[in-house]
């Protein structure tokens, strides 16, 4: 099999870092790697500009991972909520995608690409979900998705106002259980004699 070498010119996940001379399977490269601008040939010619690439890299990571700390200041412990169409037993008619959470990123003022949200796989029921946004492979902030079903109520803030809509759920489901009627012939499971 052909193989090549190339100057990685992003992260490429299981294959290197940035900056990094690595050899691949010469398809791969070609018709991958070196289109999507992920990296350059690492040939004779080219080596003095692979390490001037280098150095330029290097500046870039550290310019790079700034910009991501401050991004991921602002996207740490952030909250999406999403109101969707439920079905039976909470699944949804429609799913959140990548796409979806970028879009209400983007609304909020905050730019980020799709590739690095960590979302593996659509979602497809009500719940609460973290999501893991890349902005660089030493920043990984979390956000917490929220899918709720259409014209459910706002979300409760604080503990104690949650304790108190508990506590008056149950009391609520203890005030119908003693209006129920009661018939205690229909009641027993066996006769008595």
């Amino acid at each position: 099999m052909a193989h090549m070498d190339v100057l990685l010119q992003e992260d490429v996940e299981h294959l290197g870092r940035r900056g990094e001379v690595v050899k691949v399977r010469a398809g791969y490269g070609r018709n991958y790697l070196l289109p999507q601008g992920l990296a350059i040939k690492a040939t004779a010619g080219n080596k003095r500009m692979i390490e001037e690439q280098r150095r330029l890299l290097t500046k870039r990571e550290t310019r790079e991972h700034a910009s991501a700390q401050s991004e991921a200041e602002r996207l740490d412990g952030l909250r999406l909520r999403f109101d969707r169409r439920v079905g039976e037993h909470g699944i949804l008619y429609g799913s959140v995608t990548v796409l979806d959470i970028v879009e209400a990123l983007k609304e909020r003022g905050i730019t980020v690409e799709r590739r690095k949200v960590g979302l593996h796989d659509h979602i497809k029921e009500v719940g609460d979900y973290d999501v893991v946004i890349r902005l660089h492979r030493e920043v990984s902030p979390t956000i917490k998705v929220l899918v709720r079903p259409e014209g459910a109520p706002d979300e409760i803030e604080s503990p104690q106002a949650e304790e108190a809509a508990v506590a008056a759920a149950i009391e609520s489901g203890a005030d119908e259980e003693k209006s129920l009627p009661f018939d205690e012939e229909k009641s027993l499971p066996f006769d008595e004699e």
